[in-house]
């Protein structure tokens, strides 16, 4: 009878998911739920999520080393206060705007299905590796990009490295694209491309009603937002640029800055010198999108650069990120300068 529960238990484990675990750093899938969290002595650091529904697979939620989220929770885990604008704009992930004309970007479950036809998605195809050390973790997966009829124009391979350091937190993706059997065109557009959005604790304060609207119309309105206690983000570039400023100009990395649940929050993006357009232009916004976007320079350049990148069929180009969290205290430029010169 012993034998007999203890295999069924095996069996169930295997069945539910599989976990990989090594000193600080644990690992675990859960195959049904389509997701596969990253702990860090026991506790959740961030998960992948490749659900049907988000369009994409994303990172959420992203924590800091002592518990704190950063990440908006709306539209998965909705929180009392928060914005509910923009619905693709969920924990972190990487997409864009125009890729063969189909919108990867704004894609979600919102959009009527009459006008899905102008979408793309992104699949999660395998879980290719898993690797958790005390001090650091790797998560190598293969996803699609697929046209609305599923054909895939992209094939993505992309490796996520997780490291803790004292009260940091780094994220870095390493990304492949590689057209498939016809040529794909990265028109230059505003929306992208390697995105977080965070909490509102870390929006920058504003009491500004704003209206959006995507590449195909559809109009998000972001209504008032009067009472601003506890919203203490703020933005600051590696060129000194500073707040609402920060968007449309260049620089190696950005970081913004503020305060949640009692603890200052810094989340730095660090451009690596491989990726093409280095210094990228910076997409990001106060009400909480904190984005970089190396594709789309004609907006941001106000036309006087163009990129409409072109990929041949079998034809790779690669993106290579780093994030860090931190808590306790807030990152000065200095320290994100060393970061930078570290990120090689």
């Amino acid at each position: 009878m012993k034998n007999t529960i203890l295999f069924l238990a095996i069996s169930m484990f295997y069945f539910l998911g599989s976990a990989q675990v090594s000193g600080g750093f644990q690992i675990f899938e859960h195959k049904i739920k389509k997701r596969i969290d990253i702990l860090f002595n026991g506790n959740l650091l961030t998960a992948y999520n490749y659900e049907d529904s988000l369009k994409k697979p994303v990172l959420f939620p992203i924590n800091t080393l002592d518990g704190i989220t950063v990440t908006r929770g709306w539209p998965m885990q909705p929180r009392a206060g928060e914005r509910t604008d923009h619905p693709h704009h969920i924990g972190m992930w990487m997409n864009y705007e125009s890729v063969n004309g189909l919108d990867f970007w704004n894609n979600s479950t919102a959009i009527a299905p009459e006008k899905r036809n102008m979408y793309g998605n992104i699949r999660h195809d395998q879980l290719m590796e898993q690797k958790a050390k005390e001090d650091s973790a790797v998560l190598v997966v293969a996803a699609s990009w697929l046209d609305p009829g599923g054909n895939v124009l992209l094939k993505e391979h992309t490796t996520y490295t997780f490291t803790a350091k004292s009260k940091q937190f780094f994220i870095e993706r390493n990304s492949t694209l590689t057209a498939q059997n016809k040529e794909v065109i990265f028109k230059d557009v505003k929306d992208g491309f390697f995105a977080i959005r965070v909490a509102r604790e870390l929006e920058m304060p504003s009491t500004q009603e704003d209206l959006f609207t995507d590449a195909h119309g559809n109009k998000t309105a972001v209504s008032k937002m009067i009472n601003n206690q506890g919203v203490t983000g703020n933005y600051i570039s590696s060129e000194g640029i500073m707040g609402d400023d920060v968007w449309g100009t260049k620089g190696r990395w950005t970081l913004l800055t503020g305060k949640k649940d009692g603890q200052e929050i810094t989340i730095g993006i660090l451009d690596h010198p491989s990726n093409m357009g280095y210094p990228s232009y910076w997409h990001a916004r106060g009400y909480g999108l904190f984005a970089i976007n190396p594709l789309g320079k004609n907006v941001f350049s106000n036309g006087e650069e163009q990129m409409n990148l072109k990929l041949n069929p079998n034809e790779a180009v690669s993106f290579r990120y780093k994030v860090v969290i931190a808590s306790g205290k807030h990152l000065t430029s200095k320290e994100m300068d060393l970061l930078a010169d570290e990120f090689k």
